[in-house]
């Protein structure tokens, strides 16, 4: 891989519209605030919501903290992801679970030469809230999305300090 070329990475959550597009924007912000050369994307694990604006109340909290979701759309993630994202992070174990099913898929469809993707919960490295799974925060209050906001920081901080290390070793 050259250097020129982008790091790729993809947030996952189940409809797309409420934890995985604000981890987007969030991770995407730290990686630029280290300089690194990563490009992040987010997607679902269902179709419930295609092509739909992230929920209201996501947009809302966001942009409280300087975070803009507006421009974002849902999707539902594909097998041709695990060819084109290096990294792919599961907000919830249960997603976790769904997105090794769709890797084993992708791994036995383009084989492991293709398939270069690797796959980890969102709070991997992170030291506030390890291995811990970001709640949907569709059915709850404004602290539900709140949390969301909370975690997503320090995930996506943990994240880029990661990278950084991992990618200066490139």
């Amino acid at each position: 891989m050259s250097s020129q070329t982008p790091y790729k990475v993809l947030c996952v959550c189940l409809g797309n519209i409420c934890r995985s597009p604000t981890a987007e924007v969030i991770l995407q912000h730290f990686c630029d605030e280290h300089q690194l050369n990563v490009t992040v994307d987010s997607a679902g694990t269902s179709n419930y919501h295609p092509n739909a604006a992230p929920d209201a109340r996501s947009q809302k909290h966001a942009r409280q903290r300087g975070y803009d979701l507006s421009m974002l759309r849902a999707r539902q993630i594909k097998l041709q992801d695990f060819i084109e994202f290096d990294l792919i992070l599961a907000m919830d174990h249960e997603n976790l679970s769904d997105i090794h099913a769709l890797h084993h898929v992708a791994l036995k469809t383009y084989g492991d030469i293709q398939v270069k993707a690797q796959v980890y919960l969102m709070s991997e490295h992170d030291q506030d809230y390890p291995k811990q799974a970001l709640p949907d925060p569709y059915y709850g209050g404004n602290s539900g999305f709140e949390r969301v906001l909370d975690q997503c920081e320090s995930s996506s901080l943990a994240w880029a300090l990661q990278l950084k290390q991992q990618l200066g070793r490139r």
